[in-house]
C-alpha cells in the first residue's frame, strides 16, 4: 500500500468506522495508478442493466463480455470497477485480488415512465462473498420514492458498516419534483452532496453540475452570499464544501460519451475545483479497449499533477 500522509488525513475523517471499513477505504486510496495521492479514478459498469446492451455496448461488442471490463480497469490503472451482481459474478473468481471491487446493490431499467426508484438486486452477504471493498447504491432526492430509497440505503448502510465494508453512494436528483435542467443545477448537486453526507456514505458520486439555480430559495442564499458559480471549477468546489467542508470524498460522473478533448477538459476544472476524482464509465468502454486505457490514464496524469 502506498500509505501516504495524505491518506492518512482521508481516513482520519471517518473515525466512527471499524479497521474493517476503514481499510477497505484505503484499499480503495492506494490502489492503481493514483495510489496514495487521494484521488480517484473508478470504471462503473451498470449501463447495461440501466439503459440496455444496445445502448451500451453495441458501439464496442467486445463489452458485452464482462472480462472485459476487468481487464480494462486493471490495465489502467484504476481504483476499482464497480458494477451489478451479474458483472461481478462472471469475473470475480478470475480476477480476484487484481482490483478493488464495488458491488452496485440496487438498479432499475428505463423500460418504463415511472417516477425514479431502483429496485434491491444484490445484498450486502453478495458483496461480501464476492471479496468487494464496498456497496455501491443510488438514491434520486427529488423523486417521490425517495423516503423509501433513504430508509433503505439507511439499513444496508448500518449492515455494510458493521461488516466492514466502504459505502459509496450516487446521489442523482431526479424526479417530479425537479425540472430536467435542475437535476445537475449547482444548488440541487451540492444539495445532494449533502444529503449523501448526512446518509453516512464514505465515497458520494454526483454530476458535474451546471450554473443553473433551480430552487427561487437557494438562488437568493446563494446571491446574498456571493458564492461563485461562473466556472465548473467553482461550481466542483461549492459541492465538495457542502460534503462536510471537504470532509468526504466527492467524485463525478462522466456523463454521457463525448470526444476525449471535452472529457478531460471537464476533468481538469473537477481537479481545479477540488474534486476527489472522477468515476468514468461510457466514455471508457464505448471506445476500443486501447482507446479507453489511453483516455483513462490520461485523466489520471490530469489527476496526479
Amino acid at each position: 500500500m502506498v500509505f501516504t500522509d495524505r491518506v492518512k488525513e482521508i481516513l482520519s475523517w471517518y473515525g466512527s468506522d471499524n479497521p474493517g471499513t476503514r481499510e477497505k477505504l484505503a484499499r480503495l486510496l492506494t490502489t492503481g495508478t493514483l495510489a496514495g495521492t487521494g484521488r480517484l479514478v473508478i470504471l462503473p459498469v451498470d449501463q447495461g442493466f440501466e439503459h440496455g446492451p444496445a445502448r451500451s455496448f453495441a458501439e464496442n461488442p467486445d463489452a458485452h463480455d464482462p472480462a472485459y471490463h476487468f481487464r480494462l480497469a486493471i490495465e489502467a490503472g484504476c481504483n476499482a470497477y464497480a458494477a451489478p451482481l451479474g458483472f461481478l459474478e462472471a469475473g470475480a473468481a478470475e480476477f480476484a485480488g487484481q482490483l478493488p471491487l464495488i458491488l452496485k446493490l440496487n438498479n432499475s431499467d428505463s423500460l418504463s415512465e415511472v417516477e425514479p426508484c431502483s429496485a434491491l438486486t444484490a445484498s450486502v452477504d453478495d458483496a461480501l462473498r464476492l471479496g468487494c471493498v464496498g456497496i455501491g447504491y443510488t438514491i434520486y432526492p427529488g423523486s417521490g420514492q425517495r423516503n423509501q430509497q433513504y430508509q433503505d440505503f439507511r439499513d444496508l448502510t448500518r449492515e455494510a458498516k458493521a461488516k466492514g465494508l466502504a459505502v459509496i453512494l450516487w446521489a442523482y436528483p431526479r424526479g417530479t419534483g425537479l425540472s430536467k435542467e435542475g437535476e445537475t443545477a449547482i444548488d440541487v448537486v451540492s444539495y445532494a452532496a449533502q444529503i449523501a453526507a448526512q446518509l453516512g456514505a464514505h465515497v458520494i458520486k454526483i454530476k458535474p453540475p451546471t450554473a443553473h439555480l433551480e430552487q427561487k430559495d437557494a438562488r437568493k442564499a446563494f446571491e446574498k452570499a456571493g458564492i461563485p458559480i461562473g466556472t465548473l471549477a467553482e461550481r466542483v468546489r461549492y459541492c465538495v464544501k457542502a460534503a462536510f467542508d471537504g470532509r468526504r470524498i466527492v467524485i463525478f460522473s462522466g456523463g454521457p460519451a463525448k470526444k476525449d478533448d471535452d472529457v478531460l477538459d471537464e476533468v481538469r476544472q473537477i481537479h481545479a475545483g477540488g474534486g476527489f476524482g472522477s468515476i468514468v464509465g461510457r466514455n471508457a468502454f464505448q471506445r476500443s479497449r486501447p482507446e479507453g486505457v489511453a483516455l483513462l490514464r490520461r485523466i489520471m496524469d490530469v489527476y496526479r499533477a
